[in-house]
C-alpha cells in the first residue's frame, strides 16, 4: 500500500574474475574449455575482491562446474530437447513440473511483462480529473460514516454507531490513506493536499488530520511501500502470513491466527512496521543491527511488552511516538465534550469507539491478509528487478482478487478487490483500477497466468489454513527463474538501483 517511497533496487557491477574459464561450444561438436580472466557480475552486497594471483584449486573447480554445465547443453540439444521456459534457464527438472506449474513452461514472459507494464503505463496517461472527483467521491462517503457513528456516539452501544465508525476508521486507512501514500494522486492532485510526499508526515498535526491510526505512517509507507511490495512473496517480505506464523506452536497456533483478527493493527502492524523503520534509520547510518536480531522475525507488541525488540526502541519510544498519540485523541480527547453533557454519554462514547475499534481490525483483516495466502498463490527463493517481467509475474500470482465492480462493492472491500493490478501498477488511483482489472485479467488469460479471484470468505477460509499451518503456498521453482530480472538487495542504500542485465 506509494509515490514518494524510496523505490527499492540493486546494482551489479562487473569485476574481473582470475582464470574464470570460458567455455566454446557448436551444435556439431561437444564443448572445449579456454582459460583466461574475463568478467563476470557481482551483485551489489558483495564485496569486489582485488585482484590476485589465481588458485589453482578453485580455477580447477571453476572450470569443472562450468564445463559440466556446458556438456549438459551440449548433450540436450543433441537429443534434440526442447527448452520452452521463458521464465529463466530451465534444466531437466522442468520436465517433471508439478501439474499446478505446467504453464510456466510454455509462458513468453518477456512478451508478457511487456504487456502489462504498457497497459500501467496507459491507465496512467488517462488519469486525470475523473480520478480526482472519484477520490472525492469516497472521501465524501467516509466521512458521511464519521458524522453518522460521531453523532450517535454518546448512545448506549449499538450496532449503527459502531458500523458507522468502524467503516469510517477502515475507509481512512484502507482507501484514502492507502492509495494516496503510494503515489496514486500525485499526477492529478492540484491542490497538493493528497501528495504522497507530504500526507500525514511530518508533524502531529499533519497526522492527525490526513490519516490517524494505529501505525506511524512514516512507518508504513517504508514497510508496506517499499518491503512488501516490491519483495512480495520472498522471505524478507515482512507481511509473508506463512512465515509469520511458524513460530506458534501448540494450541497457540489456532488460537493466536483467530486473536489476530481481533487486535492485528496494534499488536502487530503499528510495532512491527515500527521496527521496520528503526532497521532501515540504522541501515541507513552504515550501523550493523544488533547482535541476534532477526530482521525477518514480526516484532509484535506482546514481544515488546517481553522485552525484546528493546535493541531498537523501547516501550516508552513506541507508545509516545507511534500508538500514544492515537489512544489518547480517539479514546480520551476526542469523546471528552460529552462529559460536559452528561458523565454516561462520555462512557458510552468511549464503548462505541472501542467496539468500532475491534470491528475495524476485524474487517481489515478480513480484507487484506488473504490478498496473499492461500495453496494457490506462489512464494519465492530469490529477488527480481522492480517492473520487470519476473516483478510483474510475482505480483499476479502471489496475490488475490475478491469480487470486482460497483463503488459500493469496491468501498465495502476497502478496493482492496483490485490487489492483482494494485500490487502490478501502485501508483495508481482506485479508479483506474477499475478501468484495468479486465484488462489485466484478459492478458493473464492470454499467456495462461494464473489469475486468483475468488469470494473474500472462500478467500478468508484458504488464508485460515495457511494461518493453522494446515495447508502451504506454492514455490515458484527456482529453475524457471529469468536470470536477467534476479538482483540481490543493497540493504544500505535508502535507494538502491537496479541491476543491470
Amino acid at each position: 500500500m506509494a509515490g514518494h517511497q524510496a523505490l527499492a533496487f540493486a546494482t551489479t557491477v562487473q569485476l574481473q574474475t582470475p582464470l574464470a574459464p570460458r567455455v566454446v561450444w557448436s551444435a556439431s561438436a561437444a564443448p572445449t574449455l579456454e582459460v583466461g580472466t574475463i568478467p563476470r557480475q557481482a551483485s551489489v552486497g558483495q564485496s569486489i575482491p582485488k585482484q590476485s594471483a589465481p588458485c589453482a584449486c578453485s580455477a580447477l573447480a571453476s572450470l569443472t562446474v562450468a564445463f559440466l554445465s556446458q556438456r549438459r547443453r551440449w548433450c540436450r540439444q543433441q537429443k534434440g530437447t526442447s527448452r520452452r521456459s521463458r521464465g529463466g534457464e530451465a534444466n531437466q527438472e522442468s520436465f517433471h513440473l508439478p501439474e499446478q506449474d505446467k504453464w510456466i513452461e510454455s509462458l513468453d514472459l518477456p512478451a508478457f511483462g511487456k504487456e502489462v507494464q504498457e497497459l500501467g503505463q496507459r491507465l496512467k496517461a488517462e488519469q486525470g480529473e475523473a480520478d480526482q472527483e472519484h477520490l472525492h467521491k469516497i472521501l465524501a462517503w467516509s466521512r458521511i460514516c464519521a458524522f453518522l457513528g460521531l453523532a450517535s456516539m454518546w448512545l448506549a452501544p449499538n450496532p449503527f454507531t459502531i458500523l458507522f465508525l468502524s467503516l469510517w476508521t477502515h475507509s481512512a486507512w484502507t482507501m484514502i490513506g492507502h492509495h494516496v501514500c503510494h503515489g496514486g494522486y500525485n499526477w492529478t492532485d492540484d491542490s497538493g493536499e493528497f501528495r504522497s510526499s507530504s500526507f500525514a508526515l511530518g508533524s502531529l498535526l499533519r497526522r492527525a488530520t490526513d490519516w490517524f491510526d494505529w501505525m506511524l505512517p512514516e512507518a508504513w509507507n517504508h514497510e508496506h511501500n517499499v518491503l512488501h511490495h516490491f519483495r512480495l512473496g520472498e522471505n524478507s517480505d515482512p507481511d509473508l502470513l506463512e512465515r509469520n506464523v511458524e513460530r506458534w506452536e501448540g494450541p497457540g497456533r489456532y488460537i493466536l491466527p483467530v486473536l489476530s483478527m481481533f487486535t492485528w493493527k496494534w499488536s502487530y502492524y503499528a510495532p512491527n512496521t515500527y521496527k521496520e523503520l528503526k532497521i532501515a534509520e540504522l541501515k541507513r547510518k552504515g550501523e550493523p543491527l544488533p547482535e541476534g536480531f532477526d530482521a525477518t522475525e514480526p516484532l509484535t507488541l506482546g514481544d515488546i511488552l517481553n522485552g525484546e525488540g528493546s535493541e531498537l526502541f523501547s516501550l516508552s519510544d513506541f507508545m509516545s511516538k507511534v500508538a500514544g498519540p492515537y489512544i489518547l485523541w480517539r479514546f480520551v480527547v476526542m469523546p471528552l465534550p460529552l462529559v460536559l453533557i452528561n458523565p454516561a454519554f462520555y462512557t458510552n462514547a468511549v464503548v462505541n469507539l472501542l467496539i468500532a475499534d475491534i470491528v475495524s481490525n476485524i474487517h481489515g483483516f478480513i480484507v487484506i491478509v488473504p490478498n496473499h495466502a492461500g495453496s494457490d498463490l506462489y512464494r519465492f527463493e530469490t529477488s527480481c528487478k522492480p517492473r520487470s517481467p519476473t516483478f510483474y509475474l510475482r505480483q499476479i500470482t502471489s496475490s488475490a482478487n475478491f469480487g470486482t465492480g460497483g463503488d459500493m462493492n469496491d468501498f465495502m472491500h476497502g478496493f482492496l478487490n483490485y490487489q492483482i493490478e494494485h500490487h502490478c501498477w501502485p501508483e495508481l488511483s482506485m479508479l483506474s483500477y477499475q478501468k484495468g482489472q479486465p484488462e489485466l485479467k484478459a492478458i493473464c488469460d492470454k499467456y495462461g497466468v494464473p489469475y486468483v479471484q475468488e469470494n473474500v470468505f472462500i478467500r478468508l477460509a484458504k488464508t485460515m489454513s495457511i494461518a493453522w499451518q494446515w495447508s502451504k503456498m506454492r514455490r515458484y521453482p527456482l529453475h524457471l527463474e529469468r536470470e536477467e530480472d534476479a538482483i540481490v538487495w543493497n540493504e544500505g542504500r535508502r535507494r538502491p538501483q537496479m541491476a543491470t542485465a
